[in-house]
């Protein structure tokens, strides 16, 4: 039986860093829609609907075609939790439409490398067994065992001294999360309100598509990157 699986991309207006970062042009589009169109290329997902409290936000998501959720200031605050707009959403198509979907995909639009064989790719990998969650990773830049803390106005090793002056290809893998994809159902969010459980997978994926725009030198190497990619399809 095909499952309801739909795709919450929360888009508050209130950025501080980066004022109307949602919308702000990249490469001359909006920001959010590269997750959304990315979003309605994908063979999974039966919904796609955004989660905003602005209206020039709505407005865009809207002309993309896209479903509007317009959520209450209180879920749009710096400190307001993402599973709570994800709780909001999925109570919000519930009573309007009678939709309670079966697994829960979060693409965050400020992951506009993030492309639809992410979205299919990490989609396909947790429906291969039962897992509460799935969050998308890539390998960590500089290994961290190899950082450090000061102390006393000296440097002292974060974890051993011979962790930190070991090889890199000496050490373990470590992987952060890239803020691309979450993944997860209703049960697992209402039992652990977190993508982050002892059974969780990750979905590895590379650097060029795990940028998170954050800071306005984010949007530079965002638009590099998107700009190149573009003109080199290939």
């Amino acid at each position: 039986m095909k499952k309801e699986i739909i795709a919450i991309v929360p888009a508050r207006g209130g950025s501080k860093g980066i004022p109307q970062k949602n919308i702000r042009l990249l490469a001359g589009r909006p920001l959010i829609e590269y997750t959304i169109i990315a979003a309605k290329k994908s063979k999974f997902l039966n919904r796609i609907v955004v989660s905003t409290d602005d209206g020039d936000i709505a407005t865009v998501a809207k002309e993309n075609d896209v479903e509007v959720i317009i959520r209450p200031s209180a879920l749009a605050k710096d400190e307001s939790p993402i599973i709570e707009t994800i709780t909001h959403s999925m109570m919000t198509l519930k009573e309007k439409k009678g939709i309670l979907p079966d697994i829960v995909v979060l693409l965050q639009p400020t992951s506009p490398l993030r492309n639809t064989d992410d979205i299919d790719g990490a989609i396909q990998q947790f429906l291969t067994g039962k897992f509460d969650s799935l969050i998308s990773v890539c390998e960590t830049e500089h290994t961290p065992y190899w950082s450090f803390t000061i102390s006393d106005q000296k440097l002292k090793p974060l974890f051993n001294k011979k962790l930190s002056t070991a090889r890199r290809q000496d050490l373990p893998k470590t992987y952060r999360p890239n803020g691309a994809i979450y993944i997860s159902t209703p049960l697992s969010l209402k039992k652990h309100p977190t993508f982050m459980t002892k059974n969780t997978i990750p979905y590895i994926m590379p650097h060029s598509r795990s940028i998170d725009i954050d800071v306005p030198f984010d949007f530079l190497l965002a638009e590099f990157l998107i700009t190149r990619r573009e003109s080199s399809p290939d």
